[in-house]
C-alpha cells in the first residue's frame, strides 16, 4: 500500500513487473508474453501529457497480465492498483520504456505480433471500414472505436452498432468520447468488452439492458477515478 493507503501506484506495478520478469515469462506463453510487450509499448508511446491516454494504456497492461496464476505476486496486486492514488503520467511512460528494455535485454525481440491471434479484442465481431461507412451514412465519426489491423484493414467492433442495421448507438459515441477512443481505441474497447464489477458484466453486453445513464455513469466513474 502507498502512504495514502489506497493501493500501489502505477509505477509500483511496473517496478513489480520488472522484479518478477523471469517468473512472468515462465508463466505466460509466447503469445501472451508478446501481447504484454505490445501493451507496454503502447504505454511507452502514450502522450505523457494526456492523462486519460496513459490511464487507458496502463489498463491494457493490466489486462495482459490477467493470465498470470492468481498466486503470482504481480497478479495478486492488479486489483489493488488505484490510479487515483498516484495518477499515472510522464513517469509512468518513462518507466514503461525502461521496463521494455529490461524485459527484452535477455531475450530475442519477438516476431511481429499477429494481433488477430493474440489479442482477444481483435477476435471480436467487427465491421470493415466499408461496412462502417455504410452504417454511418458517410465517414465513420472519430468517436467510434477503430482498431488498426494491417493484414485485414481497420476494424470497427460490431457492438457499437445496433443489430441488423442503423447508425451507431448514441451512448457508445458519448462514452467513447469520455474514454478518448480516438487516442486509445484499444483501451476504450477493453472497457466495453471487459468485465465491469459495478455494472455486473461487460458494458457492451449490457447495451439495451441498462439505461444510457447507467452506462455513462460507469464510464465517468472510471475517468474521474471513483
Amino acid at each position: 500500500m502507498n502512504e495514502e493507503g489506497r493501493g500501489p501506484s502505477a509505477e509500483s506495478l511496473l517496478a513489480l513487473i520488472g522484479e518478477h520478469r523471469e517468473s512472468i515469462r515462465a508463466a505466460l506463453d509466447d503469445e501472451q508474453h508478446a501481447l504484454l510487450l505490445t501493451r507496454l509499448s503502447a504505454l511507452a508511446d502514450a502522450p505523457p501529457d494526456k492523462d486519460m491516454a496513459v490511464r487507458r494504456a496502463l489498463q491494457g497492461v493490466r489486462l495482459a497480465l490477467r493470465p498470470l496464476p492468481f498466486d503470482h505476486p504481480v497478479r495478486a496486486s492488479l486489483d489493488g492498483v488505484r490510479l487515483v492514488a498516484a495518477p499515472p503520467g510522464p513517469a509512468t511512460v518513462s518507466e514503461a520504456l525502461a521496463l521494455i528494455d529490461l524485459l527484452t535485454a535477455a531475450a530475442p525481440v519477438p516476431e511481429p505480433l499477429d494481433l488477430a491471434a493474440a489479442d482477444p479484442l481483435f477476435r471480436e465481431p467487427a465491421l470493415s471500414t466499408t461496412e462502417a461507412t455504410a452504417r454511418c451514412g458517410g465517414a465513420p465519426p472519430p468517436e467510434l472505436i477503430r482498431l488498426p489491423d494491417p493484414p485485414r484493414g481497420d476494424r470497427y467492433p460490431q457492438f457499437q452498432f445496433p443489430e441488423g442495421d442503423g447508425h451507431p448507438h448514441e451512448v457508445v459515441l458519448k462514452v467513447n468520447r469520455l474514454l478518448l477512443a480516438d487516442i486509445d481505441p484499444q483501451g476504450a474497447a477493453s472497457w466495453w468488452l471487459g468485465d465491469n464489477t459495478w455494472l455486473g458484466g461487460a458494458p457492451a453486453s449490457l447495451l439495451g439492458q441498462l439505461s444510457d445513464h447507467e452506462l455513462g455513469c460507469a464510464a465517468t466513474a472510471l475517468v474521474e477515478g471513483e
